[in-house]
């Protein structure tokens, strides 16, 4: 009697643990699955970050390069006002000082310099050509064919004297002509520009122009 009734109470027992077993078996699998698929996770942020990082320094180092080459290219620009309100004084003493506005002026520094050098100007010829016309910096080009007779010595010293003159002279081409007696005949090929007379300038050089003629006739 006691035999019968245990034996069914021993089978169900049995039968409970292997369920249990079964469910156990059952979490132990989901845990290990759920662990590969963290791990799986892990491992793809870690690569996800790896190459967040390297993009971010590549993206940094092109940056910075970018900032250098910037830095550079601005450097002849620093100062540029300053640069070119220079640039504008130093020009406007350049052409108030060593450019003429007359062309009485440009024959009359020739003549005093070839007398000053005993040299005698036989004869020059004027050519004149606008440059920038119509704007702020206009000017007149003045280019003079001239001859020059007198010793070797002082035709030399006559050359250099227009080089270093207060007025702008630029040389274009010297060719000797001839020797006669101890005479030496020279041509030069110049260049001048003239400028708008500024402020009173024209009207005292008409004054002036007028003045000289006036005593020349009453004499």
């Amino acid at each position: 009697m006691t035999v019968a009734t245990k034996r069914p109470e021993t089978r169900q027992a049995a039968e409970t643990m292997r369920g249990w077993m079964n469910l156990l078996n059952l979490h132990v699998a989901g845990v290990a699955v759920l662990a590969l698929v963290n791990l799986y996770l892990l491992a793809h942020i870690f690569f996800a970050w790896s190459a967040a990082n390297s993009r971010n320094a590549d993206a940094m180092e092109r940056q910075s390069v970018a900032m250098k080459t910037a830095e550079i290219a601005k450097k002849p620009l620093e100062g540029l006002d300053e640069k070119l309100t220079a640039a504008t004084v130093n020009a406007d003493k350049f052409y108030k000082q060593r450019l003429p506005f007359a062309n009485s002026e440009v024959a009359g520094e020739l003549g005093a310099l070839a007398r000053k050098q005993n040299v005698k100007l036989t004869r020059v010829g004027y050519t004149y050509a606008p440059v920038m016309a119509g704007s702020a910096g206009a000017l007149t080009e003045v280019r003079m064919d001239a001859s020059l007779s007198g010793d070797y010595r002082p035709l030399v010293l006559f050359i250099n004297s227009l080089e270093r003159d207060k007025m702008f002279f630029l040389i274009d081409g010297v060719s000797l002509t001839g020797q006669q007696s101890g005479t030496v005949g020279l041509r030069l090929r110049l260049t001048t520009y003239l400028r708008p007379p500024v402020g009173t300038e024209g009207t005292e050089k008409s004054v002036l122009s007028a003045s000289a003629n006036a005593a020349g006739g009453g004499r």
